[in-house]
């Protein structure tokens, strides 16, 4: 009866840790395969995402069995940061503006469409009910960034959701032999927001970038 108590008083104090540990584990995998597939493709090996993520072949099998289980769960991933970044800097920044500019350059940083867009129509992993929420959640959060600029007088009228994600999708991914790094990067993504201001808005006001 003693050793029993004692089994089921010290298994709640332990799982809570193996959780965590377990989570940190696969937040690093995912961040470690999202970074390589930019940079390699989807056939980056298995064997450097884990080098990477700093963990054994053996952990990343466990948490995702095959590369389709790995690629699903990234372009989820994406999805979600995308989504919590839309909406962090709209409740972080008060003006509208630098608000939607913020959002812009954390998704070109974020390299989210360098990713969606890495794979052909027939390899593309298939949308789940959760891909299809995060994908909500990020457009009903973005459109709140574009309406705010908009009733504001800082964002042109006739610039839709679909003007402004094309134009930053092509800044993460530019043509090939054309770099896109660092503070260039951000410095023509700089010009793109300013074309999306209208003709009547301070022109003057300079980088929108809050890290330039």
């Amino acid at each position: 009866m003693t050793i029993t108590a004692d089994t089921t008083e010290t298994a709640p104090r332990r799982a809570p840790r193996m959780r965590t540990d377990a989570a940190r584990n696969r937040e690093r995998i995912l961040a470690a395969a999202r970074e390589m597939l930019v940079e390699q493709g989807p056939d980056v090996p298995f064997d450097d995402i884990a080098r990477r993520a700093g963990v054994g072949n053996a952990t990343l099998y466990r948490h995702f069995p095959d590369r389709h289980a790995l690629l699903r769960a990234v372009l989820l991933f994406v999805m979600s940061r995308t989504a919590d970044t839309a909406e962090a800097v709209a409740a972080r920044e008060t003006d509208p503006f630098t608000a939607l500019s913020g959002f812009a350059h954390a998704a070109v940083d974020e390299r989210a469409a360098a990713f969606c867009g890495m794979f052909p129509a027939g390899e593309r992993p298939e949308v789940t009910p959760e891909m299809y929420a995060e994908y909500a959640r990020f457009q009903t959060a973005l459109e709140g960034l574009m309406e705010r600029a908009r009733e504001a007088g800082r964002l042109r009228p006739d610039i839709t959701q679909t003007d402004f994600m094309i134009a930053v999708s092509q800044l993460s991914r530019p043509l090939p032999g054309l770099e896109c790094e660092g503070a260039d990067c951000h410095r023509r993504l700089d010009l793109f927001l300013d074309g999306l201001r209208p003709r009547s808005a301070d022109s003057g006001s300079g980088p929108s970038n809050p890290s330039s």
